[in-house]
Order: C-alpha cells, then structure tokens, then sequence
C-alpha cells in the first residue's frame, strides 16, 4: 500500500530523475558556504590537499565542520519536498506514510528506544574498556554541539530517509511493480553513498556490509509497517546520539561529544560491523513486529506492486487533503 501511493500521484518515470535532480541541485546550492570556506582558508594554501578529507576537516573549529557538513542536506530536503509537490502533486503525507496521518507515536517510539540502547551499548563499553576512551566533555563546545546537531541531525537523516526509503523506493516500486527491487536498489545506492566516508579508508571496504545492511534494515522496517515513521526515527537517534556521546579521529561526525573512541577499529570490526546487522537489527525487527503486529513477511518483501482500483483513487484523495 506504501508504494502505491504513488499511482495517485504523477508518477512517470522522467518525473522522478528530474526530481532526483532537483534534490541535487539544492545540495549544491546548500554546499556552497562550505566550499567558499575551504577556499578561503585552506583552498589557496595547499591545493594538493583538496581531496583529502582529514585536511579539509582540519581546516574547521568541528562545530562549524560539522554544521558545514550537514547544511547541504537542508537544500537537498527542501528542493525534494518541492519537487514531490510541485513535479509531482504529491502530498507530504503520502510520501511519508500510508496510513491517513503521520503516527508521530511511531517516530518517538522508535527514537527513544534506540537512542538509549545504543546509548547503553556505548556506556556499557566505556565501563568495560575504559582504556579506550578519553573523556572529552568541555561545557560550552558541547551545548554548541547540541543545538547544531538537534537542528541539523535530524534533517540530514530525514533527507536521507525521504530520498531513499520514501521518493526512490515508491517511483521505483511502481515503475518495476516490485518490491523486493526497490528494496535492494535503494539500499546498494545508500550505501555505496558512504564510500567516500573516512570510515571506510580506515576500516576497508568490508564497512560497507554495516551501511548496505543498515539501507535493507531500514527499507523492511518501512515495507512491513506501511510507513517512514520507524526509519524516520530509527535513523535520526541513530545519527543524534552518537554525535553527541562519542566520536573518533576517524569518523565523519568529529564532534565535541561526551567521549571519544581510542581504539584501533579494525579491533571492534565484529562489534561495529556484524553485530549491528546480523543481531541487533534483527532483533529490532522481530521486537517492532510484535508491537505493531505486521504479518503477511512474504507478501510486503516480495510481492508485486498493485495499482490500486480507480474508485480507491477517491480514498486516496481523502488521505492527501489531511496534510
């Protein structure tokens, strides 16, 4: 039913790479402080180091890196918001949801949840290896970090989600009357999209099965519940709480959080990589199930994409003027 809110909508296939386009367009135009910042400070003095990302992060106090680094996705999100409404007449709420309303219950629920396990999680190996760990609590960059990262965070994740497990997932859900294509193709884009993350020089390119698996973590939670809301949230404590609890020389967030991480990461590679994936997802996944009882596995991962009768077209009609 989520992907086939799109029928109702205009959905040829041009529609949706111009749309694409759109939302690129507005990344540029939103990336553009930064790279006069670059320019400025560091792009006259050593044009050899312009590809390499530890020195272009250098060049900034991390707060501003950081507020650099996620205000593209402001203009990816606004520009994609306008085109689904205006390249598509497409209503806010049905890209987001198939129920008749956003269930916000679902994002805070989500949101909470996670955001204090892997809060836990993180706490429970500070305990455990303390030698890890340095503290790196300073008061006034920290609040800074706050107010960047609770205004920011949340739309650089949402962007994320609205683009892939939302736009990309229903035009290419009804162009292949699929979903089991959608699915793998928006998670393979996803997370070939972090290749260019310092996470990856440093760990390999064996980092990709944590970014791949968490695309298809989060393209099932929205198949099986109809609905963005789970993802929206999933992945915004995601990303918030780790700016704000930790970080490591080798990362993309390098913030003034709480702790930052010493280790060797090829030492956490099963912890960091698999255990995400192949455990913790999972068990996330049977947990929501049973909270918001989802059956019929089978038929929302692998069944066909069905135009829905015109009469129910009025149906649909109904839903979007509740936006």
């Amino acid at each position: 039913m989520y992907i086939a809110q799109a029928y109702k909508v205009q959905h040829d296939w041009w529609r949706y790479i111009l749309g694409l386009m759109i939302a690129v367009v507005g990344i540029f135009i939103f990336s553009v402080p930064h790279a006069v910042g670059i320019f400025m400070k560091g792009g006259l003095v050593d044009q050899t180091k312009m590809n390499d990302t530890n020195y272009l992060m250098s060049l900034f106090e991390p707060n501003l890196n950081l507020a650099f680094i996620l205000l593209p996705f402001t203009g990816g999100l606004i520009f994609l918001f306008l085109a689904v409404k205006f390249l598509h007449n497409q209503s806010f709420t049905s890209l987001t949801t198939s129920r008749p309303k956003i269930d916000w219950k679902r994002f805070w629920f989500v949101f909470l949840f996670w955001g204090f396990l892997s809060s836990g999680l993180v706490i429970l190996d500070y305990y455990m290896s303390p030698d890890d760990y340095v503290l790196n609590f300073k008061l006034q960059p920290f609040l800074i970090l706050c107010a960047i990262a609770i205004i920011l965070v949340p739309i650089q994740t949402s962007f994320e989600e609205y683009l892939f497990r939302g736009y990309l997932m229903q035009g290419i859900g009804v162009f292949t009357k699929s979903k089991w294509i959608p699915l793998l193709v928006t998670s393979i884009i996803f997370g070939s999209l972090h290749i260019a993350n310092p996470e990856v020089e440093k760990l390999g390119y064996i980092i990709m099965v944590y970014y791949i698996g968490t695309g298809l973590f989060l393209g099932i939670m929205t198949l099986m519940d109809e609905g963005l809301e789970l993802s929206l949230g999933f992945h915004a404590a995601n990303n918030l709480f780790t700016a704000l609890l930790v970080t490591a020389d080798w990362t993309a967030f390098q913030t003034h959080s709480v702790l930052k991480d010493t280790s060797d990461p090829k030492a956490a590679e099963f912890m960091d990589i698999f255990m995400p994936v192949f455990v913790l997802f999972p068990i996330l996944l049977f947990i929501l199930s049973k909270v918001y009882n989802w059956s019929d596995w089978k038929g929302k991962l692998f069944g066909k994409v069905i135009e829905p009768p015109k009469e129910d077209y009025k149906i649909l009609d109904e839903i979007g003027k509740l936006d």
